[in-house]
């Protein structure tokens, strides 16, 4: 328990004043971070190598994208599970502050000394699994967020949604009508193409990939079992009506 406690924290929102600590760590430090240690791999190639190859760029543009994203869309994070359920322990903390920025900087720091040879071709397609992930990822997230904002909003009001004895309503159509963490698939699918990036160079390089994987499946479990607690039989509806986790169709 003590153990538990230190790794996932007590504290939901701890503060200084007026400041929430764990919003405050959850997107900025870390990601901005990234971003910059990756530049800061970009401009180390063009002092070594006297250019910025194509797969560096790739990588730069792409994960610059993600952050962002993120910057931008800050809001929707409130009802994610690390804000709602999770306390600012150990975990929330390492992650943001050190994890996040030195871990996902890793495709840049392999491409600084190693050309993976890619065709122009192999980074068109690389570039489309990006946009394709990007795509998944910001129209699943966009959708939940607009519906939990104002349900009946002409961007949403479409949608078919399931209600439940809590009175909260569960989409079923739409994004969410194809699987329950399609906004996953699209996050990998992000992820795997920045590891594309480095080619064959060393299995290393895709180290986020398999990390990623282990991660998103073991926190769509954790939140399937905090859904069933909560929505309790209406859970098991719901899970009738969408099926798939992931894939539609497939898992």
């Amino acid at each position: 328990m003590r153990f538990t406690t230190f790794f996932i924290g007590r504290a939901l929102n701890p503060r200084i004043g007026a400041l929430d600590l764990k919003c405050a760590c959850e997107l900025r430090p870390g990601l901005i971070g990234w971003a910059i240690l990756n530049l800061g791999m970009a401009a180390k190639q063009r002092a070594l190598h006297g250019a910025v190859s194509a797969p560096m760029a790739c990588v730069n543009a792409f994960q610059m994208l993600y952050v962002w994203d993120a910057l931008y869309h800050e809001q929707s994070i409130l009802t994610t599970m690390d804000i709602t359920t999770d306390g600012f322990g150990f975990m929330l903390a390492f992650g943001d502050l050190s994890w996040v920025p030195f871990t996902y900087s890793l495709q840049a720091r392999i491409l600084v000394d190693h050309d993976p040879g890619l065709s122009a071709a192999s980074l068109a397609l690389i570039t489309a699994l990006n946009l394709l992930g990007f795509a998944i990822f910001r129209g699943a997230n966009s959708q939940k967020d607009a519906f939990r904002r104002d349900p009946v909003s002409p961007a949403v009001a479409h949608l078919e949604c399931m209600e439940t004895k809590r009175g909260s309503r569960l989409l079923i159509s739409g994004w969410w009508g194809m699987a329950r963490k399609i906004n996953y698939t699209g996050d990998w699918l992000m992820g795997f193409s920045w590891c594309l990036c480095c080619g064959s160079i060393s299995v290393v390089a895709y180290f986020y990939a398999i990390y990623f994987f282990v991660l998103l499946v073991h926190r769509a479990a954790r939140d399937d079992y905090f859904c069933a607690l909560k929505y309790g039989d209406d859970w098991k509806t719901y899970k009738a009506k969408v099926p798939a986790i992931f894939v539609p169709g497939l898992m």
